[in-house]
């Protein structure tokens, strides 16, 4: 509470990374894929206030994301872990400045957060063809009717099982979504480390 106190920025420019994540206009799109906005937002906070601060917003900002796409994938532990590396590289490495490095720190982002959500989806329906494959063993009598039954082709069909699945879609989106936020970082993500660094060092300085 004490930090929301001293950063009133905090919510106020945490609440806009759901709103363009919704209304994300189709000029900053590609191949219709817009850009990880989390990942714009949260790489210059965690840089600026560290590891604690970072894993927190990370963990905040997944929880307001999922609510907006209910599913079985979050965004939490991607975020979290992200903002958990970003502040403990702003507090241990030398301060990074340059539009390269913050491109390249959330190209690479981005792409970890797709692979988790990716990874996520695999599990998840590994775990559905297993229970759906026990219940039709228990249904069918056994495993060997199972196999004299062959390959059911309601679960090979299950979204995401297959690789041509996660290498075609989840690939596409995973290239489209890192190039886009890369490209757009070295600009936003460096006014926005400004701000926090002056608007903390202004807080920071109050408080002594």
């Amino acid at each position: 509470m004490a930090l929301l106190s001293r950063q009133p920025w905090l919510v106020a420019s945490a609440l806009l990374v759901p709103l363009l994540t919704l209304a994300s206009p189709g000029w900053l799109k590609l191949v219709g894929v817009p850009p990880a906005w989390s990942v714009i937002w949260l790489l210059p906070w965690a840089l600026s206030e560290g590891r604690r601060a970072g894993a927190a917003a990370g963990l905040g900002l997944g929880l307001l994301l999922d609510g907006l796409h209910p599913g079985s994938a979050s965004l939490m532990p991607g975020l979290v872990l992200l903002g958990w590396w970003w502040g403990r590289m702003g507090r241990k490495a030398p301060p990074i400045q340059r539009s390269f490095s913050l491109g390249l720190l959330a190209l690479l982002g981005t792409a970890l957060l797709n692979l988790s959500l990716i990874l996520q989806w695999a599990l998840l329906s590994w775990r559905g063809v297993v229970s759906l494959q026990g219940r039709v063993e228990e249904l069918a009598g056994g495993a060997e009717a199972l196999r004299q039954a062959g390959p059911q082709a309601s679960l090979l069909a299950l979204p995401l099982w297959r690789w041509e699945d996660l290498s075609l879609v989840g690939l596409q989106v995973l290239l489209a979504q890192t190039l886009l936020t890369a490209l757009l970082a070295p600009m936003l993500c460096s006014l926005q480390l400004i701000f926090w660094r002056q608007v903390g060092a202004g807080w920071r300085g109050s408080s002594l």
